[in-house]
């Protein structure tokens, strides 16, 4: 039977596990392209969840149909996912989602594109697994895809803005930068400022609009956030003029949180995501502390996890302490620096809730 490498979903395992080359058995990583021990050509194949080893002719070693590798791997060396052999597609389902690039001829363009689409494979990665696939626009009148649109500043033009509006998502490359990302996170005062934050802040403005707008759920979300009918472009200039609430830490995931309800659903949103991502790589590794949890792989679906308030508060924040503590003694910022308080939590199991409904449907 072929292996369909196009919408099957979900995969046999959906964390970032340890995957391992087919080849050789050395564990290899999410991003690895080549297998450092044995030098085969690695692929991840999403119908299966799984890295595969592949000969110079796109065979699997170990016996399989040849597959064919997504273009922007041949053309760039940028992707490491793959098709099937007979799809017309060139691309694979996230370089796919790709609208606009930047000149690739241009400075740091082509090293910035490349760590942008490897944080978006990972966003991809995890919206299949939770049954919420995006696919692409196929238009300017699609109100349900999703696109990005990777975008340069250029000399004497008005900065490129990154944000989300009806399924099309713009983000600056500069963000590929990591002092320019990090002059931003200390100008506007964050804790943390990452590409793959970024693409999860905004693939959760996407979610909301796809999924909750104009449905039952949306009464639910308002009920939770708050009413986003309040005019945005007002709340965002009283939030950067006076600052968040003093009492912001008791009930948003962040300070930019408390912007507008939007902006709590999308901060909220990306933390659900990231705590899910965490837990279950975690879980893969084998590593546990203070938790209950069974530390082995699973193959269950993201969509079928435990209340992720029980996940953060008896799974993920041990590890998150531990890893702090590591930092520390590694002479570095923590890598975890929020809390979850209860009203967190809260927001953070409707959202579970609200994409579990929504993947349903």
């Amino acid at each position: 039977m072929p292996v369909t490498v196009g919408p099957a979903w979900p995969p046999t395992q959906t964390s970032m596990q340890p995957f391992r080359c087919s080849r050789c058995e050395t564990p290899v990583f999410f991003e690895n392209d080549h297998c450092g021990h044995c030098g085969a050509a690695l692929g991840f194949v999403p119908a299966l969840g799984r890295m595969l080893a592949f000969d110079t002719t796109w065979q699997p070693y170990g016996g399989g149909p040849a597959l064919q590798a997504c273009a922007n791997r041949a053309a760039h060396g940028i992707c490491n996912w793959m098709l099937d052999a007979d799809d017309p597609a060139p691309l694979c389902r996230s370089c796919c989602l790709t609208r606009v690039m930047p000149a690739l001829s241009e400075g740091r363009n082509l090293d910035r594109w490349r760590a942008i689409e490897q944080a978006k494979r990972r966003l991809i990665f995890t919206l299949l697994g939770m049954g919420l696939a995006p696919q692409p626009k196929t238009g300017p009148d699609d109100a349900d895809g999703l696109d990005f649109l990777l975008l340069e500043t250029q000399a004497g033009q008005p900065p490129v803005r990154t944000g989300h509006d009806r399924g099309t998502i713009t983000l600056d490359v500069a963000e590929a930068d990591d002092e320019q990302r990090e002059l931003q996170r200390v100008h506007f005062a964050e804790p943390t400022r990452t590409l793959l934050g970024h693409l999860r802040h905004e693939a959760a403005h996407y979610l909301q609009y796809r999924w909750l707008r104009g449905s039952a759920a949306a009464e639910a979300c308002r009920a939770s956030f708050g009413d986003e009918r309040i005019d945005y472009a007002t709340a965002l200039a009283r939030h950067y003029a006076e600052g968040p609430p003093a009492d912001w830490p008791q009930r948003f995931v962040s300070a930019y949180a408390s912007a507008h309800p939007w902006e709590d659903w999308a901060e909220t949103c990306a933390h659900v995501l990231l705590v899910l991502d965490a837990v279950q790589t975690a879980a893969a590794w084998g590593l546990s502390l203070d938790g209950p949890a069974d530390a082995a792989p699973t193959a269950q679906n993201l969509n079928d996890s435990p209340p992720v308030a029980e996940l953060a508060l008896r799974q993920w924040l041990p590890v998150a302490q531990f890893l702090n503590a590591m930092h520390r003694s590694l002479g570095q910022r923590d890598s975890y620096p929020f809390l979850l308080p209860p009203g967190v939590l809260d927001k953070m199991s409707t959202v579970q809730r609200l994409l579990k409904e929504a993947s349903g449907a």
